[in-house]
């Protein structure tokens, strides 16, 4: 534990020296971490063991997923769903269902061995995007406005979206694994609606206990600068061990008091987000190392090209097609839909929803986890090398063809 502690902590402290370096080349921070993970693993030098790096890997990921979704939600502009011309309600409301389906569609030929729900399970995993990973386009200020905002109200809501559909999945799985014949849709909307139920209870209950006491505090002049910074912190990871302890949903309980606290809080938000966001980023860095020991080299045994196949698949046809599809009447050149379609980079929540599944022990769980790490493992190498280039490139054509009007 503690030669871990001191090698993750080295590492992080070297990292955080240069990251405004990093940041600027091809190199991303998720690529070294996950790296750094695959050389410290048991396929490297075997500092970290996998026996007990998947269950770290799982707690630290959930932590850091709650934490995420809860400051992703409370910091996200829900007006500009009603501006930049609908663009982020198009790529939810439209381009979501549609990745998912095509999804679907891809993992039926791929994967005739796997059950319909297993494939749905792996669609569903698969579809939302990483807010994290995305963070080199959505804070490149060469790429317009609109598109940043688009992408990155995008990526801060669609995982949250995809939670409940995916434990509706999950349940009718796991009830069809466990012989419960017919009746598993029935037992599964139940389970569904209690876990949703529960879950958004809890968020809106605590965010607005928390809402309350913070506005308290303020009129009262009891905040202190230091500790009002834990205030989202300590709310997200309650809201999401509340919902858990009550057979909710975590996940939907941290994203529906993140949306709640975000819009009691417009005025205040920005300056009680910045430290949670600061270390949601840093639990993020931490989740890849785990990520590159646990599971990456697991991964690399089971390769096969049904698998590498459809994770390609995965970051470009299945998730540019419904792109381009749900933009279409917005005036967007081809160029933008392309750009809009690629940078949709997969990360931790699919590495979450995989996890979550694996240990649901499906018949065909193994085949879906490799997947998705090959999946993400090839979204953190592209995206992270063509995320500064065709930015900024992107944002110099636009500039100029802007000039030329």
């Amino acid at each position: 534990m503690y030669p871990i502690l001191a090698i993750l902590s080295v590492f992080t402290l070297a990292y955080s020296t240069v990251a405004g370096r990093v940041e600027k080349s091809w190199v991303s921070g998720p690529m070294l971490f996950t790296a750094f993970g695959l050389i410290i693993g048991p396929v490297g030098l075997g500092v970290m063991h996998e026996s007990s790096d998947s269950e770290l890997l799982l707690s630290l990921a959930e932590l850091t997923l709650a934490l995420l979704l809860f400051a992703d939600a409370a910091h996200a502009d829900l007006a500009i769903l009603r501006r930049t011309r609908g663009l982020p309600l198009r790529l939810l409301a439209i381009g979501l269902p549609l990745t998912i389906l095509l999804g679907f569609g891809i993992g039926r030929v791929l994967f005739g061995e796997m059950t319909l729900l297993e494939i749905a399970l792996l669609a569903t995993i698969l579809a939302p995007t990483d807010a994290a990973l995305g963070k080199p386009v959505v804070a490149n200020r060469a790429v317009p406005g609109p598109i940043r905002q688009g992408l990155n109200v995008e990526s801060g809501l669609n995982d949250g979206i995809c939670v409940p559909i995916l434990f509706l999945f999950l349940t009718m799985a796991a009830e069809r694994v466990g012989g419960q014949g017919g009746g598993e849709l029935g037992l599964a909307l139940r389970l569904f609606a209690e876990s949703i139920g529960i879950g958004l209870a809890v968020g809106i209950a605590l965010a607005g206990a928390g809402v309350w006491l913070v506005e308290l505090a303020r009129g009262r002049g009891w905040l202190s600068p230091t500790w009002s910074q834990a205030t989202v912190v300590a709310l997200a990871f309650g809201c999401f061990g509340t919902a858990q302890s009550l057979g909710g949903s975590g996940f939907i309980a941290s994203f529906a008091g993140g949306v709640l606290f975000g819009a009691l809080l417009k005025h205040a938000r920005q300056d009680l987000l910045h430290a949670p966001e600061g270390i949601g980023d840093t639990f993020a860095l931490l989740t890849w190392v785990l990520f590159g020991a646990a599971v990456v080299g697991q991964a690399i045994e089971r390769f096969s090209i049904p698998i590498v196949l459809y994770a390609v698949l995965s970051l470009t046809v299945i998730r540019m097609i419904p792109v381009f599809v749900s933009v279409i009447g917005l005036g967007l050149s081809t160029e933008t839909k392309l750009f809009l379609g690629w940078f949709g980079p997969r990360g931790l929540a699919s590495i979450v929803f995989g996890v979550i599944v694996l240990e649901a022990e499906l018949p065909h769980g193994d085949v879906i986890s490799a997947v998705v790490v090959y999946t993400v493992l090839l979204s953190v190498i592209a995206h992270g090398v063509s995320a500064n280039l065709w930015a900024n490139a992107f944002g110099a054509r636009v500039r100029a063809s802007e000039a030329t009007r």
